[in-house]
Formats: structure tokens, C-alpha cells, sequence
């Protein structure tokens, strides 16, 4: 939670309100649920009540090796960070928002004095506190504090399970516009795991006119495709049959390929990118399975393909929530299971998704 927290180990609050409970990671394959103590609300911020969080990827990563990427859990911390739900308190300077406003929370606090926020690239901050990424506690927690200006207010026809999909969503939208997508973009995307399909239902909603998915798993080509892609080749893990795969690829875009988004991140996809891609194209970075890789360089060089990353998301929340008010996202397929905020529940659910399988999108109800 990125006002701060902590655990009270179970001790009762002052004035008889009913105690804040919230998910604490405590080691490896160890959630507890366990009380929560928040922080004095501030001028700028508000007190949410979460009604609805998404497991993503780097919750899993955290609960079984209590580590994802560069950072690594040292101390127990509250888990969860796709989240929406109800204004129970607003701060004094707090306008735009009042009690009972249904919201979903950007969960990233920049620091807005350093060079990367000033020039408006706040995702960069180097002192971002985002929830769930040590040391700052995250978002599975039945109230949170939070402040007011990322907090954004829900249209009627959007749920809180929407609202709180507005994260990963976000990632796709993001990377959309560093690729530049647009009408005449034709788009090649490798996995089909949640970002895959997020950046499937962003490329559409962002104009792509042809959309291609590769993945090694049948049953996420299905969503896929269910999801707007356009064609679907299915792939191996084998380096020797990339050329195969790359030929295939290419026939199912039925032209160049303008834009790949590599939302794996491995040797192999990362090279597949590189060489699917059409020159003049670009390959965005998404997913970041491998910290090294040994890819095709030159040969993609000579083509004038261009190479971007991304890093989370900035300023999404208002263009994800107008794609899905005016229906021309929906993600609600997205969520494939469902459950309550119970010890058990909690510890079902992040099994659940562990497992993959057909466990797309697993949604908290609190």
C-alpha cells in the first residue's frame, strides 16, 4: 500500500471499527491473511474500500520464490496491485471525488520531482512506489489509503472487476503507443498468456487492421482468437524450428509485419520478433522472461528494424476506461475464475493461477 501499513498481528483498532485485514506474504508459498493497519488520511488522498483484485504474473513470482526480476521480498508484505474499489473517505483537498465513487487505482506513486516525471515519463521514476514491489505493500486488503489523483472514477456501465483490469489492459495500451499503432498497422503477437491478450484487444481498439497471435498452447490461441486476433500459429519451444515458424507467420499476416510485440521475452520469441518482423518495422519488448538474451541483431539492424521497450504503463487509466464505457474493449472473458477473500480462498486462488491451464485472468470478489 503505498501510503505505508503494517501488521498489527491481529491487535483490535481504536474506536471499535471493524479491524483491516489484507493478504501479507510471509515467505515462500506462505500467504496469511492477517490485520492491516493504514495511515492517517491525507489532504490529498483517499480511503478505498478494494472490492475487486486480479492475480497477476509477478504475484505467482513472489509467492514461490519471493522474488520477480531485481526484487526480492525481505520483510512480510501485503500482496496485489490490479485493483478497483469503493471511495469510503476523501481527504480535505480532495475535489474530484466523494464518498461511495466506484474507482480503479493506478497503483504506482512517482515521485513528480525527478527528471523522468518532470519530462512525463513518471513510469521511469526511481523512486516509484508501486504497489506489491518490495518493500511497499500492495493492494489485496479490504481498505487501503491511497492518493486521490490516482484513483479514477468508474462509468455506470463499467464493473469493478473492469475497473480492475484497467491495469494489465494498461500494459497493451502502453505498448501500442510506443509501437505506434495505428489503422494501417499490422500486428504480430507472440504469447498468448494475459498480456498477449490484453495487447490483442489494445492493437484492435487502437485500429490494427490484421492481427496475428503465435503461441505454443491451443487453448490460448482459442482465446485468442475469440478475443479479435485475425490468425493464429502455434509454435514450439525448439530454436531449430524457428525458420519454419517464421515462414508460417508471415503467411498468415497475408503482408509485411509492421509491429511485433514480444510479450515473452525469451531467445526464441525475441528472435522470432526480430526476424518476422518486416523492415522499417518495430519489435516492442513486453515481456521480460530472460534478464540476457542472444538474439539476431545485425540481419534486423540491416533492415532498419527499430527495438523498444516498455515499462509498465503511464498516464492509460482514462483511455483504458473510455475503451471499455464505450465497448470497444471488452475484458470481461478475460476473468476465468472467481473467488472470495478467505484464508482458504486466497490461498486456492493463487494455486489456481499458478497452475495456468485455463486459468486466464483470477479475480478477487472482497
Amino acid at each position: 500500500m503505498g501510503r505505508g501499513g503494517k501488521s498489527a498481528n491481529g491487535e483490535a483498532r481504536e474506536g471499535g471499527e471493524q479491524e483491516n485485514k489484507a493478504a501479507w506474504l510471509i515467505g515462500v508459498n506462505n500467504l496469511k491473511i492477517q490485520t492491516f493497519n493504514l495511515p492517517r488520511l491525507g489532504p490529498n488522498d483517499v480511503r478505498i474500500k478494494i472490492k475487486a483484485v486480479g492475480i497477476c504474473g509477478s504475484d505467482v513470482h513472489y509467492l514461490k520464490t519471493m522474488k520477480c526480476g531485481d526484487y526480492e521480498v525481505k520483510e512480510p508484505m501485503v500482496i496485489g496491485h490490479e485493483c478497483a474499489g469503493i471511495v469510503d473517505a476523501v481527504g480535505s483537498e480532495v475535489k474530484h471525488l466523494v464518498s461511495g465513487d466506484r474507482v480503479a487505482l493506478e497503483p504506482g506513486i512517482s515521485c513528480a520531482k525527478c527528471h523522468q516525471c518532470k519530462g512525463g515519463r513518471y513510469n521511469l521514476c526511481p523512486d516509484m512506489k508501486f504497489f506489491a514491489t518490495p518493500p511497499v505493500h500492495g493492494s489485496l486488503a479490504n481498505q487501503i489509503v491511497h492518493p486521490a489523483d490516482l484513483c479514477f472514477k468508474l462509468p455506470e456501465n463499467v464493473s469493478l472487476e473492469e475497473g480492475a483490469l484497467c491495469e494489465p489492459l494498461s500494459v497493451g495500451v502502453h505498448a501500442c503507443r510506443r509501437a505506434n499503432v495505428t489503422p494501417e498497422t499490422t500486428v504480430l503477437i507472440i504469447g498468448a498468456g494475459p498480456i498477449g491478450l490484453v495487447s490483442v484487444l489494445s492493437a484492435r481498439a487502437f485500429g490494427a487492421p490484421r492481427i496475428v497471435i503465435v503461441d505454443m498452447d491451443d487453448q490460448r490461441l482459442a482465446m485468442a482468437k475469440s478475443l479479435g486476433a485475425d490468425e493464429t500459429v502455434k509454435v514450439s519451444t525448439k530454436a531449430e524450428d524457428l525458420d519454419d515458424e517464421v515462414a508460417k507467420i508471415k503467411k498468415a499476416m497475408k503482408s509485411e509485419v509492421d509491429v511485433t510485440f514480444d510479450c515473452v521475452g525469451f531467445n526464441k520469441t525475441m528472435s522470432t520478433a526480430l526476424a518476422a518482423t518486416g523492415p522499417g518495422g518495430k519489435v516492442c519488448l513486453v515481456g521480460m522472461g530472460h534478464s540476457m538474451m542472444t538474439v539476431p541483431l545485425t540481419s534486423a539492424s540491416a533492415r532498419e528494424v527499430d527495438v523498444v521497450g516498455i515499462f509498465r504503463y503511464k498516464n492509460t487509466w482514462p483511455l483504458c476506461i473510455e475503451f471499455l464505457r464505450s465497448g470497444k474493449i471488452d475484458v470481461k472473458p478475460l476473468i476465468t475464475h472467481r473467488f472470495g477473500f478467505s484464508q482458504k480462498e486466497v490461498e486456492d486462488a493463487f494455486e489456481t493461477s499458478a497452475r495456468g491451464g485455463n486459468a486466464i485472468k483470477v479475480m478477487f470478489n472482497l
